[in-house]
């Protein structure tokens, strides 16, 4: 039976075009996947133009990046509330969005629910190191977190770690602004404590500038803290490879060397490239829900099917509910 993946093709800032193009892409590579394309029919293309393993959902509203989530409720036609409904009602076995990161999370609280131990979701995403990869969460849904929550992240980001990075037993590492127990604000200072207390393989804290080292497999924080180190790190690159880019092209000599090195600068590009991983897996809810960059292209797009076909394989979220049910009490 055919994975059905279900996408958001009204959210994000080139919908529906580059939401559709990246499901065409997708249907194309794997043939064993159903894509629902979900919104508003005026706006996606005629049934008959589409390959046997892509369809459409009818969706009568969006929900814009800048609205309000508590509209949420009164627009339970919107293209992000009715992809949703599919994973619960078992019509699809994932959702993607590039749309308002906070509906979409506020759609998988109301209708997936969360994880029996877990209090908030998250999102996590691989970060680019040395060691070939680190799970860093949260990256943007939880703006604070209470020292538990910490706890919380630590245990999904071991099954994120086994998953997307094939670790075993992973480190855990707390972001902060020192080594010492003692530093950072009382609620990270507490975290440490839980952690330290913890079954997990925790490593103690971790600091911004040892992340692409590779110093551990898994990196906790708070959500503000967590974007702010992503989007730093998204500005970095950009501006090192336009950099480079400018002083290996001054000149004759400095051309032909740059022949030489454009494999190893590509392979550093596409490691930097967000539209190769796709999107991030929003942790904690019952379902498996892929929360893609605002401005996602059609190859970011369809690298979120190919990350959300490993989740599903995976068992991705029974896998979670195993592991937090070894750590906390269901409520």
């Amino acid at each position: 039976m055919a994975v059905r993946i279900a996408i958001d093709a009204m959210g994000g800032d080139l919908a529906p075009d580059a939401l559709v193009q990246g499901a065409l892409q997708a249907a194309k590579a794997n043939s064993g996947v159903e894509i629902i394309l979900v919104g508003q029919t005026d706006k996606l293309p005629a049934a008959a133009e589409l390959p046997q393993n892509v369809t459409i959902e009818a969706a009568a509203s969006v929900m814009a990046m800048d609205e309000s989530v508590e509209n949420l409720r009164k627009k339970r036609d919107s293209s992000i509330w009715v992809a949703t409904k599919m994973v619960k009602d078992g019509r699809a076995d994932a959702i993607i969005s590039a749309g308002s990161t906070g509906a979409q999370m506020a759609a998988a609280l109301l209708l997936l629910g969360r994880i029996p131990g877990i209090t908030r979701p998250g999102i996590c995403t691989v970060f680019p190191t040395l060691q070939g990869g680190s799970v860093l969460l949260d990256i943007g849904a939880n703006l604070e977190l209470e020292p538990e929550q910490y706890l919380q992240f630590a245990v999904l980001g071991l099954v994120a770690a086994e998953v997307l990075l094939g670790r075993q037993n992973p480190t855990v590492g707390l972001l902060n602004n020192g080594t010492e127990e003692h530093k950072g604000p009382d609620k990270v200072v507490a975290a440490h404590q839980l952690l330290k207390n913890s079954r997990l393989n925790f490593i103690g804290n971790v600091e911004a500038r040892d992340i692409m080292s590779g110093a551990c497999d898994v990196i906790v924080t708070d959500g503000f803290t967590g974007n702010a180190v992503l989007k730093t790190s998204e500005g970095i690159a950009k501006t090192l490879l336009g950099l480079l880019k400018k002083e290996l092209t001054a000149g004759l000599t400095r051309k032909i060397g740059a022949a030489l090195v454009m494999p190893g600068l590509k392979g550093l590009k596409d490691m930097m490239d967000y539209r190769k991983v796709g999107g991030a897996p929003l942790l904690g809810v019952n379902g498996i829900s892929v929360v893609c960059h605002g401005s996602s292209d059609a190859a970011a797009i369809a690298s979120a099917v190919g990350q959300a076909l490993n989740l599903y394989n995976s068992d991705f979220t029974g896998r979670l509910r195993e592991q937090t049910a070894q750590y906390f009490t269901a409520e």
